[in-house]
């Protein structure tokens, strides 16, 4: 639990919703709840089946075992790249709140400092994880009353910021899952964990309900506090809340949260990923060299140095913006397998209405995104059918 809070409370709270508040201006808060309901029914999804498959690798496994393997490669492929530009993004926020003028390496040093740890085991990792959580709160707790000691943001432009359409919402709900997104990281730990098939489907609700709850308090402060107009212009939404209640010294403050915020994220993260590239090279759909496990620590620890150093240099030549929404259009893509994979456990019309919501909710909220975001993401999942039909389509299929 305390895993998936670290990835999902982690810097999206601080930056996700300027630009879901541009894209659907006053009906923002429609975005949040189907942001919310996307999360849901993926979580759900994800819940069923890691109880039935506790292994390492999430959605990678249940595609493969459920759908056949073409699926599950498929998912491991935008899994990969999508958490990819995640690592990236949250890596560049770390450098961007800590020293602007050195953002690319500093977040380098962070991928490097946060790579060593996950090295060392997933306890280890769960511990500086709690440490973090626990940090952000209290910080995300001073700016929310703060922020709610303003004056109420006067909202004249409100009807004229963002869209205020269907589009609108449905980008603003791609913006806000990104930050949602988090839970994943709890279904790959699969083979790491004690009592998996009893631990993980608890983990996964608790920490969506508890992400939702703090997602709720901080945006409707912010926009309290800034109005949806301000809050859609803001960079730093967090910041400049602080600022409007007249409370600058907290301006530190903030940003030592946000930087703690995003090193919470990527410590999930790249422990996501590493585990399904393990997984993948396990199988043979990666160099079989990433596949050998620690034999002191039990972690795949050369998954996880190949992740770190892709991430690196992700960073030296990443942009923040464009790798959130890459990342959403791979990881709805990620989320709609594992929905259909979530379909093929139950006969009933009653069982299959979450996962049939989830599938429906990924599709559209992945396609509504801007468009270089979603050219990007259709490139790089058409090279993985490329890869597929080139190296594994002649292997048999092994689906139960």
């Amino acid at each position: 639990m305390v895993i998936g809070l670290g990835s999902m409370v982690g810097a999206g709270v601080f930056v996700a919703f300027a630009p879901a508040a541009e894209a659907a201006g006053p009906l923002l808060w429609l975005g949040l709840l189907l942001a919310l309901g996307v999360a849901y029914c993926n979580a759900t999804s994800s819940a069923r089946l890691a109880a039935l498959y506790p292994q390492s690798g999430g959605t990678y496994v249940y595609g493969r075992e459920r759908l056949g393997r073409f699926w599950g490669f498929l998912a491991g492929w935008a899994f990969v790249a999508g958490k990819l530009a995640s690592c990236a993004a949250m890596a560049l926020t770390v450098g961007t709140y800590l020293w602007p003028a050195a953002a690319r390496p500093v977040a380098v040093l962070v991928v490097a400092a946060v790579t060593a740890l996950n090295y060392v085991g997933v306890h280890k990792s769960a511990v500086a994880t709690r440490i973090i959580v626990g940090l952000v709160l209290l910080v995300l707790t001073v700016v929310v009353v703060t922020a709610w000691a303003a004056p109420a943001a006067s909202c004249t432009a409100c009807a004229a910021t963002g869209s205020g359409t269907l589009l609108g919402v449905l980008q603003a709900a791609g913006f806000l899952f990104f930050a949602f997104a988090g839970y994943a990281r709890i279904a790959t730990l699969g083979e790491e964990v004690r009592d998996p098939a009893r631990t993980i489907p608890r983990a996964i609700p608790v920490a969506l309900a508890i992400t939702a709850a703090v997602y709720a308090t901080v945006g409707l402060a912010t926009s309290h506090a800034l109005g949806v107009d301000g809050l859609a212009d803001s960079t730093a939404p967090l910041a400049d809340a602080v600022t409007a209640a007249g409370a600058e010294g907290l301006l530190p403050v903030v940003r030592a949260g946000a930087a703690l915020a995003a090193t919470g994220s990527l410590l999930g993260l790249v422990l996501g990923v590493s585990r399904t590239t393990f997984a993948m090279s396990r199988d043979g759909y990666l160099p079989r060299a990433l596949d050998r496990v620690h034999p002191a620590y039990r972690v795949p620890h050369r998954a996880e140095v190949a992740v770190g150093v892709v991430v690196g240099l992700a960073v030296l030549a990443g942009d923040l913006r464009g790798a959130i929404g890459f990342s959403s259009v791979c990881v709805l893509t990620y989320y709609a397998i594992a929905n259909a994979s979530a379909w093929t456990l139950q006969r009933s019309l009653r069982a299959r209405a979450v996962p049939a919501l989830g599938l429906v909710g990924c599709t559209a909220v992945g396609l509504a995104l801007p468009p270089s975001s979603v050219l990007a993401g259709a490139l790089v999942l058409a090279a993985g059918v490329v890869l597929w039909l080139l190296r594994f389509r002649a292997t048999p299929d092994v689906r139960p």
